[in-house]
């Protein structure tokens, strides 16, 4: 399998090599996190290892890269895996993505949010300037 950057990146960090099985203790120590975080994303669609002959997870290199990836963009957004969960099934599911862009056109009218803190204060700057005009 040929990495794009990011992903080739996040297999270096994590020292994920072709080939990778472990199970899911190994896993979760690999990638520093916990076996129930990775069950949770597992739950919520955001890894799918398949299973041994004995029923236990067997997570290869691509299931390591998904769940990596993953909580890498928890971070980098301030999302839960359960929004990350939800931002994949708006991609996947059409009816469901127009749903949420209409809501997105209703709420904001076509504009992009403003993010974060900044949004906040730009808001209440918008609020003092109507109050004052």
């Amino acid at each position: 399998m040929t990495l794009e950057p990011e992903l080739e990146r996040l297999a270096r960090r994590y020292a994920i090599a072709p080939g990778a099985a472990e199970v899911v203790g190994a896993a979760a120590a690999r990638l520093r996190t916990t076996p129930r975080m990775l069950r949770y994303r597992e739950d919520l669609g955001l890894v799918a290892p398949p299973r041994t002959a004995g029923g236990y997870r067997s997570y290869r290199r691509r299931d390591l890269l998904a769940a990596a990836f993953a909580a890498e963009l928890e971070r980098a957004y301030g999302v839960t895996p359960a929004a990350l969960a939800f931002g994949l099934r708006v991609l996947l599911e059409p009816a469901v993505a127009g749903r949420v862009g209409t809501l997105a056109r209703l709420a904001r009218a076509g504009e992009a949010p403003p993010a974060g803190a900044l949004a906040y204060e730009q808001r209440k700057a918008e609020r003092l300037l109507r109050l004052a005009g």
